[in-house]
């Protein structure tokens, strides 16, 4: 019993391992039936497949030529619209060109009127400025021929006053000689120190009218200058005007003194006068005064580069520089004075030193020309 038990227990894995492998087997050959199946039907698959594409191939490549037809026809289109493009392009630069020549030809033109209009406001500019100009130049004319009369009615004046001292110079050489001849007599009571004192009043009161006379002018002359800017000039005729109220205030506190004997007398104007050693001291001073004076008026008008004119000078119109109402006439004084000034703008003018010199702060003339001048004889 117990052999056939071992037996049944042997037998039973021998039976399950033969179950197994019966199990096994089985399905292995369900899976090579599947496998053959599946090729079998990769296989008619692929068949169908290539059939499909077999019967598709004329398709696509109607399809195909198709696509290439439309792509050659859009790739014309792309070329007609490129060209289309291009010559729209160079349309608009033709037209961008056309309109920059426009806009460059109507800035050369509009460029071309302002330059017109602007010459033309330039010419109506200098014309305008050529009117003031002229305007304004006879306006000056005027003005220097008003004054130019005034100085005329002023020196007309000046020589008939001249004249009137010379008739009163004149009236005192005959009451000289008369005094000569009382004094030869013996008779000195015709002669006085009264008289004497009453000619140097005469001269006094003729001087302080020239004076007053010469003020006004003065302030013409200076206006006048100041027009012409002739600032040298100006400056100079300043220093005379403050030279001449330094006179006037030394004269009003001078003193007359005795002249004493005539015993001098110059020649001028055609006719011989006597006056005392204090007379032609006097002379000597008017000459080299006109001299120093006459200098710095020609180095002030060389200075402002004015033309040569000294008796355009003012005070070589007026002559009273140094004058004390003493001694001499007013119009001898001026006279010499005149002399020695005229002689002294020519240096000062043209820079030299032919009638004269400097020395001592001042210039002086020469004393060989300063006697041809006066020609002073003693007796």
């Amino acid at each position: 019993m117990n052999s056939i038990n071992f037996k049944r227990l042997a037998l039973t894995p021998v039976l399950g391992l033969a179950v197994m492998l019966g199990a096994a087997g089985v399905a292995d050959a369900q899976q090579r039936g599947e496998r053959h199946e599946r090729h079998q039907d990769r296989q008619q698959s692929q068949q169908d497949r290539g059939q499909q594409r077999q019967q598709q191939q004329p398709e696509r490549q109607a399809q195909q030529q198709q696509r290439q037809a439309e792509r050659q026809q859009w790739e014309q289109q792309r070329q007609t619209q490129q060209q289309q493009q291009a010559q729209q392009q160079q349309w608009r630069q033709q037209q961008q060109q056309q309109r920059n020549a426009q806009q460059q030809q109507w800035q050369q033109q509009r460029q071309e009127q302002m330059r017109q209009a602007q010459q033309q406001r330039d010419v109506q500019q200098r014309q305008w400025q050529q009117q003031q100009q002229q305007t304004q130049q006879q306006q000056r004319w005027e003005q220097q021929r008003q004054q130019q009369e005034r100085w005329n009615q002023q020196q007309q004046q000046n020589r008939a006053q001249q004249r009137q001292a010379e008739q009163q110079q004149r009236v005192w050489q005959q009451q000289q000689q008369q005094q000569r001849v009382y004094q030869q007599r013996g008779d000195q009571r015709q002669w006085s120190s009264q008289q004497a004192q009453q000619i140097q009043q005469q001269r006094w009161s003729q001087y302080r009218q020239h004076i007053d006379q010469d003020q006004r002018i003065a302030l013409e002359r200076e206006r006048l200058l100041q027009q012409q800017r002739r600032q040298a000039q100006g400056r100079y005729q300043q220093r005379y005007l403050e030279r001449l109220r330094q006179d006037q205030l030394r004269l009003q506190s001078a003193r007359y003194y005795d002249s004493g004997p005539y015993n001098y007398r110059y020649y001028r104007g055609g006719q011989y006068y006597e006056t005392s050693q204090y007379g032609a001291d006097m002379l000597r001073q008017a000459i080299n005064n006109g001299y120093d004076q006459g200098y710095q008026a020609g180095l002030a008008n060389r200075q402002d580069g004015w033309n040569f004119d000294y008796q355009d000078a003012f005070p070589y119109q007026d002559a009273t520089y140094g004058y004390n109402g003493y001694y001499v006439e007013l119009s001898d004084y001026s006279y010499y004075f005149r002399e020695g000034f005229q002689r002294g703008y020519e240096d000062g003018y043209y820079n030299r030193f032919q009638y004269g010199r400097y020395s001592n702060g001042g210039y002086s003339i020469l004393g060989t020309i300063l006697s041809q001048i006066l020609n002073l004889q003693s007796y």
